[in-house]
């Protein structure tokens, strides 16, 4: 373990948040976007045309989906930084570990939310931007280098299905750290 003590870590429920606070600000806008197209569409059918109600079925349909899919992105990405944490926990701060989660702003961020739990935050930020990565790059890196990436099983796991991570220490008890079988 490279970490003798460890600064105190915050509740689960508040790394979670942090983790993917872009995706749950997302959320409330679709949360809103959804209401708002379904208060337009009850009115289109009552008064309008067809291609009205499609638009804004269309446009219901769109926001409410995204709400599940903002959803499970959030949950993978807590999935990445429970992950991160053990890794920088055994290991330190490693650049094949950084570089794993350099993907996308999500994956950054799952990885430097581990990371300054752990008090290594900054060395993994420079370590960003060294390699290039602003704070403005919000499309993942994938989507620019394939714009099929929504036709890959890799794309959908990855993103939006990334299964459940135990963590194996239990780092609400810094002071006693013990490994969990």
């Amino acid at each position: 373990m490279y970490f003798s003590v460890l600064p105190k870590q915050p509740h689960p429920i508040l790394s979670y948040l942090r983790v993917g606070r872009l995706l749950y600000y997302s959320l409330a806008i679709f949360i809103v976007e959804s209401w708002f197209y379904w208060v337009k569409l009850n009115e289109a059918y009552t008064y309008y045309s067809n291609w009205i109600i499609f638009f804004w079925a269309w446009s219901f349909m769109f926001s409410f989906i995204h709400i599940f899919l903002v959803l499970a992105d959030g949950w993978s990405r807590y999935q990445n930084y429970k992950r991160a944490k053990d890794q920088f926990f055994m290991h330190g701060f490693n650049r094949r570990i950084v570089d794993t989660y350099i993907g996308s702003k999500c994956q950054r961020m799952a990885a430097l939310e581990a990371a300054k739990e752990l008090g290594i935050g900054e060395e993994v930020k420079a370590y960003y931007i060294a390699k290039g990565v602003k704070w403005y790059h919000y499309v993942p890196y994938f989507m620019i280098k394939d714009p099929w990436f929504g036709f890959k099983k890799h794309f959908w796991s990855r993103t939006f299905l990334e299964g459940n991570y135990k963590p194996k220490f239990n780092y609400s008890n810094y002071q006693q750290l013990v490994l969990q079988t």
